[in-house]
């Protein structure tokens, strides 16, 4: 009898193993890879591009980018190339004041945005506008066209000017060192007679806002501050949804990248570097971990299979694993059975009543 109790009990323990086993387990790993690194593109070195104030892709010409001087002595507008080096000068007399953005249409049309004020003074700004040359030639007497702005609420300092690929409508985003600067719309088409008052569209994401851009798709804005990027959703309400710290110089300006996924961003002042990043995107939610290759992936119909055979395997083993342990604590007690037999037999052999056993009381 003991030994049976022993073999049960370890065939109850060896089946509760078993099913412990036999329930399947899986586990999930989210990895996120490092964003690709900032890429020095080039150095802007030509002595004529003093002090480059925003940057521009070209629609006309490939590899090309704009930019221009804030300056006060008329406008020149340049175009570089992706290794720094300048491909055209082009110029235009218009007395400014503080040219801060430069901006290029689905047209082909260079916007030239004289939109600061540091001391917030300025009753009106200017937008100036030329077309891109078919052919990268020198010009001093490019001819231009002016548009006048207000905003309706008092004047503010900006750097900022978006141009939508689809529509080719104009916004400009105020800079603000206190608080949160605003977005402003321009009128759907714009009128060089009399000035045209902008209309605030929403607050601006937060930071000091340099610069920014539309990308290609229309439905995402990029803006530089001056400590990082910001790429925000378009509509009613634009909204930063995912940033990147940029931590060389004060951030200057920012233009669509060479591929779809980057964008060049600039610092201020004299050598300016341009730098290739990439768009700041939300984190993809986390995905299973692809399966590992086989001679034969098993189809949908065979895991559900193979799950349901687990299933019953393991309900199979707990319940045979709990009818042992059943029989081995109810049908077998420890000795009693023994004492039973032993008691009976010495009242054979000595021809004694057999006693009744009973438990020994505690004081």
């Amino acid at each position: 009898m003991r030994q049976l109790r022993t073999v049960l009990a370890l065939t109850a323990a060896a089946l509760f193993t078993l099913a412990g086993v036999a329930v399947p387990t899986s586990a999930s790993a989210t990895t996120t890879a490092d964003p690709t690194p900032p890429k020095k593109l080039f150095t802007i070195k030509d002595d004529r591009i003093k002090d480059p104030s925003g940057l521009a892709k070209s629609q006309k010409h490939d590899d090309l980018y704009w930019t221009a001087n804030a300056t006060t002595d008329g406008v020149r507008v340049f175009g570089l190339d992706t290794t720094g080096r300048l491909k055209v000068e082009l110029g235009f007399k218009a007395q400014v004041q503080d040219i801060e953005a430069v901006g290029v249409d689905r047209d082909g049309t260079i916007y030239i945005a004289d939109i600061g004020d540091n001391k917030v003074n300025r009753d009106m700004i200017e937008i100036y506008t030329i077309p891109e040359p078919a052919t990268l030639k020198d010009s001093d007497s490019v001819k231009y066209h002016r548009f006048d702005f207000t905003y309706p609420d008092g004047p503010h300092d900006a750097e900022t000017l978006l141009v939508e690929p689809g529509t080719n409508q104009l916004y400009i985003v105020t800079k603000s060192t206190k608080g949160t600067g605003a977005i402003y719309a321009a009128p759907p088409a714009p009128s060089r007679q009399g000035t045209n008052e902008l209309s605030k569209l929403a607050p601006a994401p937060s930071g000091v806002i340099t610069d920014g851009t539309f990308l290609p798709d229309g439905q995402r804005v990029v803006l530089r501050t001056t400590v990082d990027v910001a790429t925000v959703a378009w509509g009613d309400t634009p909204t930063a949804i995912a940033r990147t710290a940029v931590a060389f110089g004060q951030g200057e300006s920012v233009a669509v990248g060479p591929t779809d996924t980057t964008v060049l961003v600039g610092t201020e002042g004299t050598n300016s570097a341009v730098y290739q990043v990439q768009i700041p995107a939300k984190a993809a939610a986390a995905t299973p971990p692809a399966a590992s290759a086989t001679p034969k992936p098993a189809s949908s119909a065979d895991a559900n299979s193979e799950t349901g055979k687990n299933h019953n395997l393991r309900w199979i083993l707990i319940g045979a694993a709990l009818f042992a342990l059943i029989i081995t604590i109810v049908t077998f007690p420890p000795g009693r059975r023994e004492r039973l037999d032993r008691m009976a037999e010495n009242a054979r052999l000595t021809g004694q009543t057999p006693r009744t056993p009973h438990r020994r009381s505690h004081s």
